[in-house]
């Protein structure tokens, strides 16, 4: 993934007043990224669907479809978006797709009509899959944080190396009330898992890292014993297949990137859990 950090002109200088930086990110990729011959169909588009789940196994592609920008695709994950350059797919551009003559939010509407409108995106985040109970999750296993009083509970799996676990976190930073037990996956490998456990303070290396990009507290090579295994057999026993995914106290989940907004209505209405099983772990000393 890349980040425009000053897309807000347009290649003349002038000031491009009419789109949203996101959007513009967009108009450059494609202006720079020439197409593919013969990808906009949906063959074609069927095509880069598997190519992206072979070079992303653990991320769940659901659909590829054609987009107004020519080389550029629409791309579907876990209910989450991001546009695609057919020419060059190992860069995902994260936004909304807007054109500036029609004045027209292309991807809003579709976001609309998946999730039903406000109320289904929340009864739709609200999905039991599986029974969950808070007090028999081997919570030493996760890291804890708690804000305030810490009444309000949420369970997170989470892989360091997924773009919308790091999307996500930003959010979950600004709930107050609340204590986030997340558990490390290794989706995406191992490595980076095991070194924000291993770490002195796991809390710190895993912040650090999620919103800052900032691997220093790491200790990949620690040695340390960690939950990461379990952690994965866990995550297979609740089926979860992607991350993020939540778990609420009264056993519903949401599955994928969500905003602080859901995060809150969630919060409120799913009450309070039993009793956990289990206290905050000390971080572990890695072995010399």
């Amino acid at each position: 993934m890349t980040t425009a950090t000053d897309l807000g002109r347009r290649p003349d200088g002038r000031p491009a007043a009419l789109l949203p930086a996101r959007a513009s990110a967009l108009a450059l990729a494609a202006a720079l990224l020439a197409p593919l011959p013969g990808l906009a169909n949906t063959g074609e588009a069927a095509r880069l669907l598997e190519q992206l789940r072979t070079m992303h196994p653990g991320t769940q592609f659901s659909e590829v479809a054609v987009t107004e920008v020519p080389g550029i695709y629409e791309v579907w994950m876990n209910g989450n978006v991001a546009y695609v350059p057919a020419a060059k797919p190992r860069f995902f551009l994260f936004g909304r797709l807007f054109d500036t003559e029609a004045m027209r939010d292309l991807t809003g509407p579709k976001l609309t009509q998946r999730a039903g409108g406000p109320e289904a995106l929340l009864s739709a985040a609200s999905e039991t899959t599986v029974a969950l109970d808070f007090g028999q999750l081997p919570l030493a296993d996760a890291i804890t944080v708690r804000r305030g009083k810490g009444s309000r509970q949420v369970v997170v799996f989470s892989d360091p190396s997924c773009v919308f676990c790091k999307q996500l976190e930003p959010e979950l930073a600004a709930l107050q009330d609340v204590t986030i037990h997340t558990f490390l996956l290794p989706f995406q490998g191992e490595a980076r898992p095991v070194g924000i456990w291993c770490a002195k303070d796991r809390d710190r290396a895993w912040h650090q890292w999620m919103l800052k990009g900032d691997a220093s507290a790491q200790r990949p090579d620690a040695g340390c014993e960690h939950p990461i295994g379990r952690n994965l057999a866990l995550a297979r026993s609740l089926r979860v297949t992607g991350t993020p995914t939540l778990f609420w106290p009264d056993g519903s989940r949401t599955d994928g990137y969500v905003d602080r907004t859901v995060l809150q209505a969630r919060l409120q209405s799913s009450g309070a859990p039993p009793k956990a099983a289990a206290a905050e772990p000390k971080a572990a000393e890695p072995k010399p």
